[in-house]
């Protein structure tokens, strides 16, 4: 329904005439569809002006209010709310996160004594912890009372690590952070290591907090000492709390838990840029782009987070369908040679995932000279990959070899080597034998069980290709690739009708290049 119908629509429902500004209500509504998050939660204001017993409308106000982040409104349509006995749990975050951002104990302690009778009661433990500390009492003793549930004990033990750092317990502290796991690329890894170093730097102990950030691989060592420092305070440990879970459902579908989790880990601690990012990635993909790009604005050039940001900017806007914008952003870009290795990979999967291969090809060749002989298959296969999409085939080929070699058993190494060399009609008896290998080895796998069928067809045993290449179409009907394959067998086989069925729907998600090359199969009496 185009905007003004639904203007329309509002303004004449029987549920909205009794509201006194009916207006304001429509604005609201189409604003919040728009993603104009700032727009809804002013007019859903003046409509709570009118009637702040309306349970209904206090609730739309307090929703709209966390997601623009005008945390007076959402205080008082909390307020409201509360008067009603209608007010939602996660409004506990809020009152917790101000009480801890304000110092005031007493207002803190009265929110967890309610947070122990709500669904929120598994922060509890952490969340007393981090008060006991902050009035000079035993944190530890807090955390004995943790429930005996899985996610209670793992948020406990975080909070156990970074509370032996705030002790002055350092290399306990490094230890329980070691023990928690987690290998290269594992940003909640990483996060843990920054809000533990933020926590020395506090301390002024700068060097403590550089080796920290160094012990581990991948994007855990990064070489780079957080602006700011922290102090042990209740508010530091809610945010950090609170944007943990934030982070475990933000892979999810955006919810109003999800939003004020992170709204008030940013109360309780404005220098949360963590917490600043992941808000900024589900309002991206909750349909208010431009409040997530404003989000990731206000991310320092100085924090631990400012990489992930800038290429974080570049993924939102290509996402969002603004690829020239994602382009020009991803243009302005670069990494240092001394760059942690996670800014590298970073930069150098947004090339790839922008089709510009070539840009990440000396990224790709920079991480493999820094592993040396620790290299694995899958760091030759990236890099692999980028050379053969940048043309560079000879140089591709020798890379892709070295990734079968280091991974024997990979069927994703086996099936790009063997699918590329097919194309480039090389090799092609030894391609299928690897093609062969690597569908046994993953046998679920539509794009191995269509490249095995290329190379069929290619080698002239199409009747064998066709039931894989059907197969792989049924898993994946929204694969161009295999949808033109298949469209090629059907041709083969004389069914030409299915034969143009198929490329028509391989249509629909074909790049440029694609789209052309099935356009003329399409306007001849045979496939080129």
């Amino acid at each position: 329904m185009p905007p003004l119908a639904l203007s329309l629509a509002l303004v004449a429902s029987p549920a909205v005439a009794a509201i006194g500004d009916a207006g304001a209500y429509a604005r609201a509504r189409v604003a919040e569809a728009d993603g104009a998050v700032g727009i809804a939660a002013r007019d859903y204001a003046r409509v709570l002006a009118d009637d702040p017993r309306d349970v209904g409308i206090a609730l739309r106000t307090y929703r709209a209010a966390v997601r623009a982040g005008d945390m007076p409104l959402a205080d008082r349509a909390a307020a409201d709310l509360a008067a009603q006995k209608a007010a939602p749990s996660d409004a506990l975050l809020l009152a917790l996160a101000a009480a801890a951002q304000d110092g005031d104990r007493a207002a803190a302690e009265e929110a967890l004594t309610r947070f122990e009778d709500d669904r929120l009661r598994i922060l509890a433990p952490p969340l007393r912890a981090w008060l006991a500390l902050e009035a000079g009492g035993d944190p530890f003793a807090a955390l004995a009372k943790v429930p005996d549930e899985p996610v209670a004990r793992r948020f406990a033990a975080e909070t156990r690590a970074l509370l032996l750092i705030a002790s002055g317990r350092i290399a306990e502290g490094r230890t329980a952070i070691r023990a928690l796991g987690g290998g290269a690329g594992d940003l909640a890894a990483f996060d843990e290591r920054v809000a533990a170093a933020r926590l020395l730097i506090g301390q002024g102990k700068g060097e403590e907090a550089r080796a920290l950030l160094a012990d581990g691989t991948g994007d855990v060592a990064l070489r780079v000492e957080p602006a700011r420092g922290a102090t042990p305070t209740l508010a530091f440990g809610a945010a950090q709390l609170f944007t943990r879970v934030a982070a475990d459902l933000a892979t999810g579908e955006p919810g109003p838990l999800t939003y004020t989790l992170l709204r008030a880990a940013l109360r309780a601690d404005p220098g949360n840029d963590r917490a600043r990012l992941l808000l900024a990635g589900v309002l991206a993909r909750d349909g208010a782009l431009d409040a997530g790009l404003a989000l990731l604005a206000e991310v320092p050039g100085d924090s631990a987070y400012a990489a992930i940001a800038a290429t974080g900017r570049v993924q939102m806007l290509d996402e969002n369908g603004r690829a020239a914008e994602a382009r020009a952003a991803l243009d302005r870009l670069s990494v240092a040679r001394d760059a942690p290795d996670g800014d590298v990979q970073r930069l150098a999967d947004l090339n790839m995932q922008l089709d510009r291969p070539a840009a990440a090809a000396p990224l790709y060749a920079l991480l493999l000279k820094r592993a040396g002989s620790g290299a694995d298959w899958a760091d030759w296969l990236q890099y692999g990959a980028a050379l053969d999409g940048a043309g560079r085939w000879p140089q591709a080929r020798a890379a892709l070899e070295k990734a079968v070699a280091r991974g024997p058993e990979q069927p994703l190494a086996l099936n790009y080597l063997g699918y590329a060399l097919i194309l480039h009609r090389e090799r092609m008896g030894a391609a299928q034998a690897m093609l062969e290998k690597a569908v046994r080895l993953k046998p679920d796998d539509a794009s191995i069980a269509d490249s095995l069928g290329w190379a069929l067809y290619l080698r002239g045993a199409p009747a064998r290709a066709l039931p894989l290449i059907e197969r792989a179409a049924l898993a994946e009907p929204l694969n161009a690739e295999i949808g033109e394959h298949l469209g090629d067998l059907y041709w083969w086989a004389g069914r030409r009708y299915e034969a143009r069925y198929a490329w028509t729907a391989a249509r629909v998600t074909a790049t440029p290049v694609e789209v052309a090359r099935l356009d003329a199969k399409l306007s001849q009496e045979s496939p080129e």
